[in-house]
Protein backbone atom coordinates (compact mmCIF):
# COMPACT_ATOMS: atom_id res chain seq x y z
CA UNK A 1 0.00 0.00 0.00
CA UNK A 2 2.84 2.36 0.89
CA UNK A 3 4.62 1.68 -2.44
CA UNK A 4 1.39 2.37 -4.32
CA UNK A 5 0.98 5.71 -2.49
CA UNK A 6 4.55 6.72 -3.34
CA UNK A 7 4.03 5.73 -6.99
CA UNK A 8 0.79 7.73 -7.20
CA UNK A 9 2.49 10.77 -5.66
CA UNK A 10 5.35 10.54 -8.15
CA UNK A 11 2.89 10.22 -11.03
CA UNK A 12 0.96 13.26 -9.83
CA UNK A 13 4.16 15.29 -9.58
CA UNK A 14 5.11 14.30 -13.13
CA UNK A 15 1.68 15.33 -14.40
CA UNK A 16 1.90 18.65 -12.58
CA UNK A 17 5.38 19.24 -14.00
CA UNK A 18 4.24 18.40 -17.52
CA UNK A 19 1.23 20.69 -17.17
CA UNK A 20 3.44 23.53 -15.96
CA UNK A 21 5.74 23.11 -18.97
CA UNK A 22 2.76 23.04 -21.32
CA UNK A 23 1.60 26.37 -19.94
CA UNK A 24 4.90 28.07 -20.85
CA UNK A 25 5.46 27.58 -24.59
CA UNK A 26 8.78 28.51 -26.17
CA UNK A 27 8.14 27.93 -29.89
CA UNK A 28 5.87 29.94 -32.21
CA UNK A 29 5.27 29.70 -35.95
CA UNK A 30 3.43 31.79 -38.49
CA UNK A 31 4.37 35.12 -36.88
CA UNK A 32 4.39 37.93 -39.44
CA UNK A 33 6.27 40.62 -37.51
CA UNK A 34 8.84 40.49 -34.70
CA UNK A 35 10.53 43.40 -32.94
CA UNK A 36 13.57 42.52 -30.83
CA UNK A 37 15.21 44.93 -28.37
CA UNK A 38 18.58 44.43 -26.70
CA UNK A 39 19.94 44.92 -23.18
CA UNK A 40 18.37 47.89 -21.36
CA UNK A 41 20.23 48.10 -18.04
CA UNK A 42 17.71 50.21 -16.22
CA UNK A 43 17.16 52.85 -18.91
CA UNK A 44 13.38 53.25 -18.97
CA UNK A 45 13.46 56.41 -21.09
CA UNK A 46 15.54 54.76 -23.82
CA UNK A 47 13.25 51.74 -23.87
CA UNK A 48 10.05 53.76 -24.15
CA UNK A 49 11.62 55.89 -26.90
CA UNK A 50 12.33 52.69 -28.85
CA UNK A 51 8.82 51.32 -28.28
CA UNK A 52 7.21 54.57 -29.43
CA UNK A 53 9.63 55.03 -32.33
CA UNK A 54 8.97 51.56 -33.69
CA UNK A 55 5.21 51.84 -33.23
CA UNK A 56 5.02 49.02 -30.68
CA UNK A 57 3.20 51.36 -28.26
CA UNK A 58 1.37 54.65 -28.60
CA UNK A 59 2.31 57.90 -26.86
CA UNK A 60 0.49 56.76 -23.72
CA UNK A 61 2.62 53.57 -23.74
CA UNK A 62 -0.23 51.22 -24.56
CA UNK A 63 0.17 48.35 -27.00
CA UNK A 64 -0.32 49.51 -30.59
CA UNK A 65 1.36 46.75 -32.59
CA UNK A 66 -1.49 44.30 -33.12
CA UNK A 67 -0.20 40.76 -33.69
CA UNK A 68 3.49 41.72 -33.50
CA UNK A 69 5.75 39.72 -31.19
CA UNK A 70 8.04 41.91 -29.06
CA UNK A 71 11.19 40.22 -27.74
CA UNK A 72 13.27 41.83 -25.01
CA UNK A 73 16.54 39.92 -24.92
CA UNK A 74 17.27 40.20 -21.17
CA UNK A 75 19.51 42.30 -18.89
CA UNK A 76 16.87 44.79 -17.87
CA UNK A 77 18.63 45.17 -14.52
CA UNK A 78 21.78 46.85 -13.16
CA UNK A 79 23.97 49.80 -14.19
CA UNK A 80 20.90 52.05 -14.49
CA UNK A 81 18.17 53.28 -12.13
CA UNK A 82 14.80 52.18 -13.50
CA UNK A 83 14.67 48.40 -13.95
CA UNK A 84 11.52 48.16 -11.85
CA UNK A 85 9.65 50.62 -14.08
CA UNK A 86 10.67 48.58 -17.13
CA UNK A 87 9.45 45.36 -15.52
CA UNK A 88 6.12 46.94 -14.62
CA UNK A 89 5.65 48.27 -18.15
CA UNK A 90 6.46 44.91 -19.72
CA UNK A 91 4.12 43.06 -17.38
CA UNK A 92 1.28 45.34 -18.43
CA UNK A 93 2.20 45.07 -22.11
CA UNK A 94 2.18 41.26 -21.84
CA UNK A 95 -1.54 41.46 -21.10
CA UNK A 96 -2.34 44.13 -23.70
CA UNK A 97 -0.39 42.38 -26.47
CA UNK A 98 -2.06 39.04 -25.86
CA UNK A 99 -5.49 40.71 -25.99
CA UNK A 100 -4.56 42.13 -29.42
CA UNK A 101 -3.27 38.82 -30.76
CA UNK A 102 0.39 39.71 -30.24
CA UNK A 103 2.93 38.62 -27.69
CA UNK A 104 5.59 40.05 -25.38
CA UNK A 105 8.56 37.78 -24.71
CA UNK A 106 10.86 38.87 -21.89
CA UNK A 107 13.92 36.64 -21.78
CA UNK A 108 16.09 35.99 -18.74
CA UNK A 109 19.50 37.65 -18.79
CA UNK A 110 22.49 37.02 -16.58
CA UNK A 111 21.78 40.23 -14.63
CA UNK A 112 18.28 39.07 -13.70
CA UNK A 113 19.81 35.81 -12.49
CA UNK A 114 22.54 37.67 -10.56
CA UNK A 115 19.96 39.78 -8.72
CA UNK A 116 17.85 36.76 -7.81
CA UNK A 117 20.93 35.01 -6.44
CA UNK A 118 22.32 38.18 -4.81
CA UNK A 119 25.71 38.06 -6.52
CA UNK A 120 25.12 41.41 -8.24
CA UNK A 121 26.09 42.93 -4.88
CA UNK A 122 29.63 41.66 -5.46
CA UNK A 123 30.11 44.04 -8.40
CA UNK A 124 30.23 47.73 -7.35
CA UNK A 125 28.86 49.19 -10.60
CA UNK A 126 25.93 46.82 -10.98
CA UNK A 127 23.23 47.67 -8.44
CA UNK A 128 22.78 51.44 -8.38
CA UNK A 129 21.45 53.28 -5.33
CA UNK A 130 18.24 54.06 -7.25
CA UNK A 131 17.69 50.44 -8.27
CA UNK A 132 18.42 49.32 -4.71
CA UNK A 133 15.83 51.66 -3.24
CA UNK A 134 13.21 50.74 -5.84
CA UNK A 135 13.21 47.07 -4.80
CA UNK A 136 12.84 47.70 -1.06
CA UNK A 137 9.65 47.52 1.03
CA UNK A 138 7.96 50.90 1.51
CA UNK A 139 8.00 50.68 5.31
CA UNK A 140 11.75 49.99 5.32
CA UNK A 141 12.35 52.98 3.01
CA UNK A 142 10.33 55.28 5.27
CA UNK A 143 12.12 54.03 8.37
CA UNK A 144 15.58 54.71 6.99
CA UNK A 145 14.73 58.08 5.42
CA UNK A 146 13.01 59.24 8.62
CA UNK A 147 16.11 58.24 10.56
CA UNK A 148 18.20 60.36 8.23
CA UNK A 149 15.88 63.35 8.77
CA UNK A 150 16.07 62.98 12.53
CA UNK A 151 19.84 62.93 12.40
CA UNK A 152 19.78 66.23 10.53
CA UNK A 153 17.62 67.79 13.23
CA UNK A 154 16.61 70.82 11.16
CA UNK A 155 12.86 70.15 11.11
CA UNK A 156 12.67 69.18 7.45
CA UNK A 157 10.13 66.53 6.47
CA UNK A 158 11.82 65.28 3.30
CA UNK A 159 15.40 64.65 2.23
CA UNK A 160 16.77 65.95 -1.06
CA UNK A 161 17.37 63.73 -4.09
CA UNK A 162 21.13 64.00 -3.56
CA UNK A 163 20.84 63.07 0.13
CA UNK A 164 18.53 60.19 -0.74
CA UNK A 165 20.97 58.78 -3.24
CA UNK A 166 23.88 59.07 -0.78
CA UNK A 167 21.84 57.42 1.96
CA UNK A 168 20.89 54.39 -0.11
CA UNK A 169 24.36 54.08 -1.59
CA UNK A 170 25.70 53.87 1.98
CA UNK A 171 23.10 51.30 3.03
CA UNK A 172 23.72 49.28 -0.14
CA UNK A 173 27.44 49.07 0.57
CA UNK A 174 27.48 48.63 4.33
CA UNK A 175 24.17 47.31 5.68
CA UNK A 176 23.58 43.54 5.37
CA UNK A 177 20.00 44.02 6.54
CA UNK A 178 19.34 46.35 3.62
CA UNK A 179 20.59 43.73 1.19
CA UNK A 180 18.45 41.09 2.89
CA UNK A 181 15.37 43.32 2.54
CA UNK A 182 16.19 43.88 -1.15
CA UNK A 183 16.52 40.17 -1.91
CA UNK A 184 13.36 39.27 -0.02
CA UNK A 185 11.26 41.94 -1.74
CA UNK A 186 12.74 41.37 -5.20
CA UNK A 187 12.35 37.62 -5.09
CA UNK A 188 8.77 37.83 -3.82
CA UNK A 189 7.53 40.60 -6.13
CA UNK A 190 9.54 39.89 -9.30
CA UNK A 191 11.64 36.76 -8.88
CA UNK A 192 8.76 34.32 -9.28
CA UNK A 193 7.63 36.12 -12.45
CA UNK A 194 11.18 36.08 -13.83
CA UNK A 195 11.51 32.37 -13.09
CA UNK A 196 8.43 31.74 -15.25
CA UNK A 197 10.01 33.50 -18.21
CA UNK A 198 11.88 31.71 -20.95
CA UNK A 199 15.65 31.71 -21.40
CA UNK A 200 15.48 30.78 -25.07
CA UNK A 201 12.63 30.88 -27.57
CA UNK A 202 12.14 30.14 -31.25
CA UNK A 203 9.85 32.20 -33.46
CA UNK A 204 9.47 30.93 -37.02
CA UNK A 205 13.06 29.98 -38.00
CA UNK A 206 14.83 32.31 -35.54
CA UNK A 207 16.12 31.53 -32.04
CA UNK A 208 16.35 34.31 -29.44
CA UNK A 209 18.57 34.06 -26.36
CA UNK A 210 20.42 36.48 -24.11
CA UNK A 211 24.03 35.28 -24.30
CA UNK A 212 24.07 32.64 -27.00
CA UNK A 213 23.80 28.92 -27.63
CA UNK A 214 27.10 27.06 -27.56
CA UNK A 215 27.70 23.83 -29.52
CA UNK A 216 27.17 21.78 -26.35
CA UNK A 217 23.88 23.43 -25.39
CA UNK A 218 22.61 23.31 -28.99
CA UNK A 219 22.19 19.57 -28.37
CA UNK A 220 19.66 20.34 -25.64
CA UNK A 221 16.02 20.96 -26.48
CA UNK A 222 14.74 24.49 -25.85
CA UNK A 223 12.33 23.02 -23.32
CA UNK A 224 15.20 21.40 -21.40
CA UNK A 225 17.18 24.65 -21.27
CA UNK A 226 14.17 26.63 -20.08
CA UNK A 227 13.06 24.05 -17.52
CA UNK A 228 16.58 23.74 -16.10
CA UNK A 229 17.02 27.49 -15.67
CA UNK A 230 13.59 27.78 -14.05
CA UNK A 231 14.31 24.96 -11.65
CA UNK A 232 17.68 26.39 -10.68
CA UNK A 233 16.30 29.91 -10.16
CA UNK A 234 13.59 28.53 -7.89
CA UNK A 235 16.17 26.56 -5.93
CA UNK A 236 18.23 29.73 -5.48
CA UNK A 237 15.20 31.59 -4.15
CA UNK A 238 14.25 28.73 -1.84
CA UNK A 239 17.60 27.51 -0.57
CA UNK A 240 20.16 30.20 -1.37
CA UNK A 241 23.39 29.38 -3.14
CA UNK A 242 24.02 25.88 -4.51
CA UNK A 243 25.92 24.31 -7.41
CA UNK A 244 23.72 24.88 -10.46
CA UNK A 245 24.26 23.20 -13.80
CA UNK A 246 23.38 26.11 -16.08
CA UNK A 247 23.04 29.45 -14.26
CA UNK A 248 26.76 30.18 -13.93
CA UNK A 249 28.08 28.10 -16.83
CA UNK A 250 30.28 30.21 -19.10
CA UNK A 251 29.18 28.08 -22.06
CA UNK A 252 25.55 28.38 -20.95
CA UNK A 253 22.83 30.49 -22.59
CA UNK A 254 23.08 33.38 -20.10
CA UNK A 255 26.83 33.91 -20.56
CA UNK A 256 28.08 32.49 -23.88
CA UNK A 257 29.81 35.12 -26.05
CA UNK A 258 31.46 33.31 -28.97
CA UNK A 259 28.65 34.06 -31.41
CA UNK A 260 29.40 37.76 -30.88
CA UNK A 261 33.19 37.63 -30.57
CA UNK A 262 34.62 34.79 -32.64
CA UNK A 263 36.27 35.38 -36.01
CA UNK A 264 33.54 34.81 -38.58
CA UNK A 265 35.80 33.07 -41.06
CA UNK A 266 37.07 30.60 -38.45
CA UNK A 267 33.83 29.94 -36.54
CA UNK A 268 31.21 29.64 -39.27
CA UNK A 269 31.22 25.84 -39.31
CA UNK A 270 30.42 25.85 -35.58
CA UNK A 271 27.60 28.33 -36.19
CA UNK A 272 26.20 26.12 -38.94
CA UNK A 273 26.31 23.15 -36.57
CA UNK A 274 24.56 25.07 -33.80
CA UNK A 275 21.78 26.19 -36.15
CA UNK A 276 21.38 22.68 -37.57
CA UNK A 277 20.98 21.26 -34.07
CA UNK A 278 18.42 23.95 -33.21
CA UNK A 279 16.64 23.42 -36.55
CA UNK A 280 16.85 27.16 -37.11
CA UNK A 281 18.26 29.54 -39.72
CA UNK A 282 19.09 32.52 -37.50
CA UNK A 283 19.91 33.31 -33.88
CA UNK A 284 19.48 36.69 -32.17
CA UNK A 285 21.65 37.48 -29.14
CA UNK A 286 22.40 40.27 -26.68
CA UNK A 287 24.81 40.31 -23.71
CA UNK A 288 27.94 41.45 -25.57
CA UNK A 289 28.02 45.20 -26.22
CA UNK A 290 29.10 46.03 -29.75
CA UNK A 291 32.17 48.27 -29.84
CA UNK A 292 31.07 49.73 -33.17
CA UNK A 293 27.27 49.38 -33.05
CA UNK A 294 26.42 49.65 -36.74
CA UNK A 295 23.88 47.63 -38.68
CA UNK A 296 26.77 45.84 -40.40
CA UNK A 297 28.31 44.88 -37.06
CA UNK A 298 24.98 43.55 -35.80
CA UNK A 299 24.76 41.21 -38.79
CA UNK A 300 27.25 38.39 -38.28
CA UNK A 301 28.03 35.24 -40.24
CA UNK A 302 26.08 36.47 -43.25
CA UNK A 303 22.98 37.16 -41.17
CA UNK A 304 22.90 33.79 -39.43
CA UNK A 305 23.60 35.64 -36.17
CA UNK A 306 22.26 39.06 -35.16
CA UNK A 307 23.92 40.74 -32.16
CA UNK A 308 21.54 43.42 -30.86
CA UNK A 309 23.22 44.75 -27.71
CA UNK A 310 24.20 48.17 -29.03
CA UNK A 311 24.67 49.73 -25.59
CA UNK A 312 21.17 51.20 -25.48
CA UNK A 313 21.38 52.36 -21.86
CA UNK A 314 22.78 55.71 -20.79
CA UNK A 315 25.53 53.80 -18.99
CA UNK A 316 27.01 52.80 -22.38
CA UNK A 317 25.75 55.79 -24.38
CA UNK A 318 25.13 53.64 -27.44
CA UNK A 319 22.46 54.24 -30.10
CA UNK A 320 18.82 53.40 -29.52
CA UNK A 321 18.12 50.43 -31.75
CA UNK A 322 15.88 47.46 -32.43
CA UNK A 323 15.77 44.57 -34.87
CA UNK A 324 12.67 44.27 -37.04
CA UNK A 325 11.93 40.90 -38.65
CA UNK A 326 9.04 41.00 -41.08
CA UNK A 327 8.13 38.47 -43.75
CA UNK A 328 11.57 36.89 -43.34
CA UNK A 329 13.45 40.16 -43.85
CA UNK A 330 15.77 41.59 -41.19
CA UNK A 331 16.03 45.34 -40.76
CA UNK A 332 17.80 47.41 -38.09
CA UNK A 333 15.83 50.34 -36.67
CA UNK A 334 17.79 53.19 -35.11
CA UNK A 335 16.38 56.32 -33.52
CA UNK A 336 17.98 58.61 -36.10
CA UNK A 337 16.40 56.60 -38.91
CA UNK A 338 12.83 57.66 -38.04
Amino acid sequence: MRKRTVWLLAACLLLISAAARAEIPCVWTGVEKIMAVGDLHGDYDAFTAILIGTGVVDRELHWAAGETHLVQIGDIMDRGPNARAIFDLLRRLEIEAEAAGGRVHVLIGNHEMMNISGISFDYPEYVTAEQFRSFLPEDYIKEKENEALRRRGDGRTEISAEERRALWAEILQNDPEGRRQYLKFFRRQYGQWIADLNTVIKINDTVFVHGGISPAYSLWSLEKINDTVRRELRLVMKNGMFQPQVLYAREGPLWYRDLALQDEALFEDEVDGILANLQARHIVIGHTVLRVPTATAMRRFGGKVWAIDTGISAYYQGPLSALLIEAGCYQVWRVNDE
